[in-house]
């Protein structure tokens, strides 16, 4: 089962990265295109770099494994982005076929942040403590917390 999630989470993960990570470079060196695309939006170029460097950090925390907090705030990221590009395109109308873009982006990020905690559950069920017989099958930590 847990091979299963795994598959399934990276699929989800790796698809998420290609579509984040697709616009690193090109916004860390504030690319021609995309100083079009922000001057059409009406933002200015100087977000590019700034954008570039959020979303990598953003890749770089969801790929380390050791910190869960540090993945979840990632995820918030990228919902942030996908949302306040959502929002810009909708406001200055030109909401044309572009738009189901977005709902994928979003169906990636839900899709690799419910695999993660999946894992992260099912990885943290297998670490945890055998039950203590004397206590009642209920763990010495579990059994200091009812004591006090």
């Amino acid at each position: 089962m847990m091979n299963k999630q795994k598959i399934i989470y990276w699929i989800f993960t790796s698809l998420l990265i290609l579509l984040m990570g697709g616009g690193v470079v090109p916004n860390l060196l504030s690319s021609p295109e995309w100083v079009a695309i922000f001057e059409h939006l009406v933002y200015p170029p100087y977000l590019l770099p700034f954008l570039g460097a959020a979303k990598l950090l953003g890749i770089l925390a969801i790929l380390i494994p050791r910190y869960p907090r540090l993945k979840e705030w990632a995820y918030a990221g990228f919902v942030f982005d996908l949302s306040g590009a959502l929002y810009s395109v909708l406001a200055i109308g030109d909401a044309s076929g572009g738009i189901i873009v977005f709902f994928i982006g979003y169906a990636l990020i839900a899709g690799s942040y419910i695999y993660s905690l999946k894992l992260q559950k099912a990885k943290s069920t297998i670490a945890a403590p055998n039950p203590h017989p004397r206590d009642g099958g209920m763990g010495r930590v579990a059994t200091y917390r009812q004591q006090s």
